[in-house]
């Protein structure tokens, strides 16, 4: 009689003031890919998820949730073979506390990989679990980990970041997606995508996909022609989008525009007309196999050339390496499954 494989341990570290999703995203995700084994009779390692946390008490987390962990941290606990760190406001109150840093630096030397959620990242760092390694983690906390920590390679626009075993990702729902490159990587695509259905989820914003859109980067202007002039960048990323195109189609004088436009958003209008451009050619180099020449008329940026020097400018990457990296990083993650 065939037996059921002994499932994958999974730690995850809460504490007072952590952020609810940092937890249940993740959570959720393990435990839907647990209920699919089971449901399906595949002959695949699943996943029990432990919730741990200092004293093993019940605690609030920011958003006024009381959860009560399954254990406390343990000296020499069992072995794990993911240990995941949650983020939230919290984490400044246990960010210097020995007992957590201790504990993570032992459990992370046992386990296969270690990876956080969020501001998790800072705990992370703080064990030295993060020195000499690419991370990333919130946008709005990225400068701060760099400050705090200038040993670490932040950056601050990835959804996730793998590097070794390690994995890092942004805020939020950015855990979910961590999740699932985690499961996919344990099982296959097939199991991950299911659960995203079920999850009425992307499968995969990129690893190396911005956290925020170019739109997003930009605030909102107040003026309807500002607006306007957004819309139909997006609408058409190759157009003619000059600084005395835009105006022309704005009514209003170049010199009125480019100082209007970046009152109103932060950024002129070349920049964003880069930045839509870019992330136009970034997801064309990610989803498809075009040429780089056709990409980049396309994309607006008229010659490979000046779309290679907007890359390396950027991304410090041209456009041909940015598509292997890419394309590597989807095969080492198949192959792994």
């Amino acid at each position: 009689m065939p037996t059921t494989p002994t499932p994958r341990q999974i730690a995850i570290l809460i504490y007072p003031g952590v952020q609810s999703l940092d937890l249940t995203g993740p959570l959720e995700v393990f435990s839907g890919a647990q209920r699919l084994i089971e449901a399906t009779g595949r002959p695949d390692r699943g996943y029990e998820v432990h919730i741990l946390a200092p004293g093993g008490q019940p605690l609030r987390c920011s958003s006024g949730l009381e959860i009560t962990p399954q254990g406390e941290l343990e000296e020499s606990g069992p072995k794990f073979d993911t240990v995941l760190v949650a983020g939230g406001v919290g984490r400044r109150g246990v960010e210097r506390e020995e007992e957590i840093l201790d504990w993570l630096k032992q459990a992370s030397g046992r386990a296969r990989r270690t990876a956080s959620v969020c501001t998790g990242a800072f705990l992370l760092a703080a064990a030295g679990l993060l020195d000499g390694r690419r991370a990333t983690t919130h946008w709005a906390y990225a400068q701060e980990l760099q400050r705090s920590y200038p040993e670490v390679l932040v950056d601050p626009d990835p959804i996730y970041v793998r590097d070794g075993d390690v994995w890092t990702s942004a805020g939020v729902t950015a855990g979910m997606d961590l999740a699932l490159a985690l499961v996919e990587e344990d099982l296959d695509r097939e199991v991950a995508l299911a659960i995203a259905r079920h999850l009425v989820m992307f499968l995969r914003r990129p690893g190396n996909q911005s956290q925020f859109s170019a739109t997003m980067r930009a605030q909102e202007p107040r003026r309807d022609p500002l607006r306007e002039i957004q819309r139909l960048i997006l609408e058409d990323v190759g157009g003619e989008h000059s600084v005395e195109a835009l105006a022309a189609r704005a009514h209003m004088s170049p010199r009125h525009l480019a100082r209007t436009f970046r009152a109103e958003t932060g950024v002129t209008p070349a920049r964003y007309v880069e930045r839509v451009r870019l992330e136009a050619a970034r997801r064309r180099l990610e989803e498809t196999n075009d040429l780089l020449a056709v990409i980049a008329q396309s994309c607006g940026f008229g010659t490979p050339e000046t779309m290679r020097r907007v890359f390396l400018r950027v991304l410090d990457v041209g456009p041909a390496e940015y598509r292997r990296r890419f394309r590597g990083a989807q095969a080492r993650s198949s192959a792994a499954a």
